[in-house]
């Protein structure tokens, strides 16, 4: 059994259903960085928690070929029921990537007879990054799965459209929100299950709501830019997303059969997945397909990049095929594992790394295009124009947006304890080699609010305010529209996993919101605290999914964002409604410039 399906112990479901599945208490107020606000509680206190599962009786699983059968718009699928939740993997929404379809445009899955299995994950998009290689810690903490490559041999194939559905019910004609996932990676890296906390069964359970998760073209198979090669390829820089699109038509016309409403549909994406439906929110083909979005942890490099510098990458990998415009059909001939080298290669000989310093850090372009990477193109057509800022696209005015980062991001010590002796020296050449001569303001801005921060901490926090940043900038331009309420949150609570050293990184807030702190332990340790803080995370997710809002009675009012007052819902084990929390750490960074020419290690 693969860890994805083993039994989550301990889990934060509702006991019996949707109105009557919290026990609240209320809170004194709490105060953080001069604004106030209302102490979180418990959502599922320790005498509701439901029995370990080896103690509950009657079967945790029935699969059969007579139960939880479906029929989609391409023929019928079965699945399986796990502690009430039927659960489908792998289910085609495109038909096949390879051969003539390579670089084009996905197609509709190809019908079958009878009863197509679907239990099982299907294939992921093939791709270079092997997440086992992170290191034992950080494969300790995040449990990866790096999926089924069908890369070699007889058997090999490109193929990855697919997706997985949780539902609570099917032909129930129930109307329930729908989330759909959008895993992260970059745009060349990930799938719908390599990690655990992706698992879908335990907020479909708590929300009473659909979770759907997909996988679709990466990397160079999903994002190269061979328009200037001939008419037949002017969508491959944008291939990938249009596989997105397309896992979203599935959604509108399939997910009422899986007892989903296609009219209350949300995108939500960590990292990769965040700048995916960043993207999704400038494309004409999305319109109307989702009705609000998530975006979690999204960075600057997760942009449409201009044709210009799309095309160059495009010409190195064809050259480095030994193709030209003559001969360019050719490359839909080759070998796919041949492409993903070319791929690869094109990168590194367009792109000199930045020497390493002796912590994580930022670094300054050293390519007028950054590090080149295989990520959608503003090609003026599928993507007219940039989709959240300086100008939030009119695309998607109307649909609410929730917004936000993790408190130290990408800057952690998962597996090097030797950066928690970090010296107060050490901490001023770190942030001098970013900020200059204003080193010295920027580190007493961020001590103001945690004057007990060690060295190494102000550092994490220095770093990750890149993302903070992002997320500031998205929101202004979304309110800016003043269509559709935006809402801002920041996730500042720390795993105790591994020391604390991984602090609040990047992905932590993930099993929170996926209500999976139990199945993820060693991520979050497990137990009541973590799994009263998913109650309130998953919660206001479920709710914004159901209308647009993600306010609950388990948490402080959430205000609608605005430039001028910056409301931000902080999630920690208390969770807490604050006005601009950071203000003066956000002026002096935005006086500083460094984030218009700074990309993130």
């Amino acid at each position: 059994m693969n860890h994805q399906d083993r039994d989550v112990v301990k889990d934060i479901r509702p006991q019996s259903g949707w109105t009557t599945r919290r026990s609240l208490l209320k809170g004194t107020g709490a105060v953080l960085g001069g604004g106030a606000a209302s102490q979180l509680l418990p959502l599922v206190s320790a005498s509701t928690t439901p029995e370990p599962r080896e103690h509950q009786p009657g079967p945790v699983v029935t699969a059969s070929n007579g139960t939880a059968i479906v029929a989609t718009m391409a023929g019928k699928v079965v699945g399986f029921i796990r502690h009430g939740i039927y659960t489908y993997k792998g289910i085609p929404y495109g038909d096949a990537t390879g051969g003539p379809n390579r670089f084009k445009p996905p197609l509709k899955p190809k019908s079958w007879e009878g009863v197509r299995s679907c239990r099982s994950y299907g294939p992921i998009a093939p791709q270079v990054v092997a997440r086992r290689n992170f290191g034992d810690e950080a494969g300790f903490l995040s449990n990866w799965d790096d999926g089924l490559q069908r890369m070699y041999g007889a058997g090999a194939d490109e193929n990855c459209l697919c997706l997985n559905v949780w539902t609570p019910g099917i032909g129930d004609g129930k109307k329930r929100p729908v989330l759909m996932w959008l895993h992260g990676g970059g745009f060349d890296a990930g799938s719908s299950h390599e990690m655990p906390c992706y698992n879908g069964e335990n907020l479909a359970h708590r929300g009473d709501v659909v979770v759907v998760s997909i996988n679709h073209r990466l990397g160079v198979l999903g994002f190269i830019d061979l328009s200037g090669y001939g008419d037949q390829y002017k969508s491959a820089g944008n291939a990938g997303m249009l596989d997105i699109v397309a896992a979203l038509e599935w959604v509108r016309d399939n997910i009422a059969e899986f007892g989903g409403d296609p009219n209350r549909v949300t995108v939500f994406g960590q990292s990769g997945g965040a700048g995916k439906v960043s993207v999704l929110l400038g494309m004409p083909t999305a319109k109307g397909l989702f009705h609000r979005a998530i975006v979690q942890s999204r960075g600057d490099a997760l942009s449409p990049v201009l044709p210009e510098d799309a095309r160059r990458l495009a010409d190195q990998v064809v050259a480095e095929l030994g193709l030209s415009k003559e001969t360019i059909d050719k490359i839909q001939t080759v070998p796919f594992t041949d492409v993903i080298n070319a791929g690869r290669s094109a990168i590194k000989n367009l792109w000199t790394p930045p020497a390493q310093g002796a912590y994580p850090a930022y670094h300054l372009d050293t390519f007028d295009i950054g590090q080149p990477l295989f990520t959608p193109v503003l090609d003026g057509v599928i993507i007219p124009e940039q989709t959240s800022y300086p100008r939030a696209s009119e695309v998607s005015a109307d649909v609410p947006l929730m917004i936000g980062s993790t408190l130290n991001e990408t800057f952690y010590a998962t597996s090097h304890p030797e950066y928690e002796l970090m010296s107060e020296a050490e901490l001023e050449h770190e942030v001098r080699r970013t900020f200059g001569d204003r080193a010295p303001q920027v580190i007493r801005a961020f001590r103001n609010r945690t004057p007990n921060a060690k060295p190494f901490d102000l550092w994490s926090q220095i770093g990750a305010s890149f993302f903070r940043d992002n997320t500031l900038k998205m929101a202004t331009a979304k309110a800016a529209l003043g269509r559709a309420a935006t809402y801002v949150y920041w996730f500042w609570w720390k795993t105790p996993i591994l020391d604390g050293r991984p602090r609040a990184f990047h992905t932590a807030e993930l099993p929170f919101c996926f209500a999976n702190t139990d199945l993820c332990d060693t991520w979050t340790g497990g137990g009541d605290d973590a799994r009263m803080l998913a109650g309130n995370v998953s919660d206001a997710w479920i709710n914004f999914a159901r209308s647009g809002d993600p306010n609950h009675p388990g948490i402080p009012h959430w205000k609608v964002f605005s430039p001028e007052t910056m409301p931000t819902m902080i999630f920690d084990n208390k969770v807490v409604a604050v006005d601009a929390p950071d203000r003066e750490e956000q002026e002096i960074i935005t006086a500083s410039g460094c984030f218009r020419k700074l990309r993130c290690t």
